[in-house]
């Protein structure tokens, strides 16, 4: 069974095939990079690192609570699952594309077909090895928000209800982005940024939230049944 995510053999294989792009000293030079290129195939960067997760994803201006970082880190998870899927049925099909064409391979007598069927063989299994590296890079971020989510629930907030941290987390948001509106702000991002916060405040205030009424019901039935 060939490794996953080896494409040394399918580079050196290709090598030959360069001489129709490129002059005859970069053909030598490719080839004594093989195992430097598929080393650097293999541990590219595909999606993003914890770095980028933490100060570009989940910066506090945008997510101020541990809430809302939690609450972010389940829908990023949630698309690197459903793409990891989706990539787990696009491997089934190639992996069935590569058995049929070596099974053409082996009846196939027309020369010019047995030719192109052999490239298309090699382009079907350095398509599947590329799947391989996307799939395990995907398990890779996926395994780190799972990390995150861990790290930012401390119990203070409801992790089965996203709507229950929403008005604490704009808040600060809101208040956030009115401290960056200067004089050269446009109208309507001010109008934008002051009335959500205006908005928040009143109906912080006013608690008229649908959730916080329940949570009101039920502590007041609580009562009345001591």
């Amino acid at each position: 069974m060939t490794e996953k995510r080896n494409i040394h053999a399918l580079i050196e294989k290709e090598a030959p095939s360069l001489n129709n792009l490129l002059d005859p000293e970069d053909v030598k030079e490719f080839k004594a990079m093989t195992a430097e290129l598929r080393d650097t195939w293999t541990k590219k960067q595909v999606f993003r690192t914890e770095t980028e997760m933490r100060m570009s994803v989940l910066q506090d201006m945008k997510y101020p609570t541990k809430a809302a970082k939690y609450w972010q880190c389940v829908r990023e998870q949630n698309v690197f699952l459903e793409n990891l899927m989706t990539l787990s049925f696009d491997c089934r099909r190639q992996e069935a594309k590569v058995k049929w064409l070596e099974k053409k391979i082996e009846t196939e007598q027309n020369e010019y077909k047995l030719e192109k069927y052999k490239i298309d063989l090699d382009e079907a299994r350095y398509g599947l090895a590329n799947m391989q590296l996307v799939a395990r890079d995907r398990m890779r971020e996926i395994k780190l928000w799972s990390s995150l989510k861990k790290e930012f629930d401390d119990g203070s907030f409801d992790t089965k209800d996203v709507n229950t941290h929403q008005l604490e987390s704009y808040h600060h948001i809101m208040k956030n982005k009115a401290e960056t509106l200067t004089s050269g702000s446009s109208q309507p991002e001010v109008f934008n940024v002051l009335g959500q916060l205006k908005t928040i405040e009143r109906v912080k205030k006013s608690g008229e939230m649908i959730y916080n009424k329940k949570e009101q019901l039920t502590s007041d039935l609580g009562a009345k049944e001591k």
